[in-house]
């Protein structure tokens, strides 16, 4: 796979020939269609945000094809369209997690943060995480819009 990767803070982004990342158990593997650049993928690459483990692959608005399964039952499948958000994993044990209320969660992991994102042709994400298209995207009314 390609990927776009901060290496150290300030530093422009390099292209990268890496090997195709393999989903663990409970992740998927995206194919990325389209990776959005968010302001905060800009205070990770200018240094302003703490505890950035470098190299990182920044990019955290994905949208792709899971192309991948880990292993472990789920709900998605190979094929199915799917968003990658900047949550991208919870502890699922303190308070909040246990109240669904995970964006509160103690221990986050992010999504081009904490763990690899977008800016590259594939993703490994928590498939518990993954944002299914479930409803239909068209105006329900005549009422042009």
């Amino acid at each position: 796979m390609q990927a776009m990767v901060l290496r150290a803070r300030g530093t422009p982004l390099i292209m990268e020939q890496r090997p195709d990342p393999v989903p663990g158990a409970g992740e998927i593997r995206i194919r990325v269609e389209a990776c959005a650049v968010c302001r905060t993928d800009l205070h990770i690459i200018d240094g302003e945000l703490p505890r950035v483990h470098y190299p990182i692959v920044p990019g955290h608005e994905i949208v792709g094809i899971v192309d991948a399964l880990g292993a472990g039952p789920g709900t998605l499948a190979i094929g199915q369209r799917v968003g990658i958000p900047w949550l991208g994993k919870t502890c699922g044990y303190c308070e909040y997690c246990q109240t669904f209320r995970e964006n509160l969660c103690d221990a986050p992991t992010f999504t081009g943060y904490d763990r690899d994102g977008g800016f590259a042709t594939q993703v490994v994400a928590e498939a518990a995480f993954a944002i299914l298209r479930s409803v239909s995207m068209r105006p329900t009314s005549s009422v042009a819009l």
